[in-house]
């Protein structure tokens, strides 16, 4: 029995061998956010005019496109946000990216990650939040195309699957 625990670690320590290390994953990431040199960059009227689209298409009052840096979230794109960049609080863009499919938060106060955010907890009181990764094609997810409103709300399938083909306009 003891030898079968032995194979059964040493099957253990080979699997956790093969998994990526965190910080290394996230030096990776961030090095995909420096190749696109979008930060501290000046606005882009074309995605303005996404982030406006993906507003209308809610009907919500606030969508933003976003890259996640190491210590901010800096908003390259908004419509209804007057924030050119927030803390790299967790809870949204921040967790949002942390996915390969959209993150829907249908009310932030009640998501134990976003609760304690400042844009749900501060002035610009965020209820609702809907975050499409933008992906690059090597596969590292360097912000979002997001979507939010000050009450609580879900968002349709057909919905989502537009703002999806506006990240992908966004990424290309």
């Amino acid at each position: 029995m003891a030898e079968g625990l032995d194979r059964h670690s040493r099957r253990t320590a080979s699997i956790h061998y093969l998994l990526p290390d965190p910080e290394e994953e996230e030096e990776r990431r961030l090095a995909a956010v420096r190749r696109f040199d979008t930060l501290d960059t000046l606005p882009d009227p074309i995605l303005d005019l996404i982030a406006t689209s993906a507003a209308d298409l809610l009907a919500a009052p606030v969508a933003a496109i976003s890259v996640v840096d190491r210590n901010r979230i800096w908003f390259k794109a908004r419509h209804g946000l007057d924030l050119h960049h927030t803390s790299h609080a967790p809870g949204l863009c921040a967790s949002a990216i942390m996915h390969r499919t959209p993150l829907m938060l249908p009310d932030a106060l009640q998501d134990s990650r976003a609760k304690s955010n400042p844009l749900v907890t501060g002035d610009l009181g965020i209820r609702f939040y809907l975050g499409i990764p933008l992906r690059t094609q090597d596969g590292f997810n360097i912000g979002t195309l997001c979507v939010m409103d000050h009450k609580p709300r879900t968002a349709t399938p057909k919905q989502i699957a537009s703002l999806v083909n506006l990240a992908s306009v966004v990424m290309d």
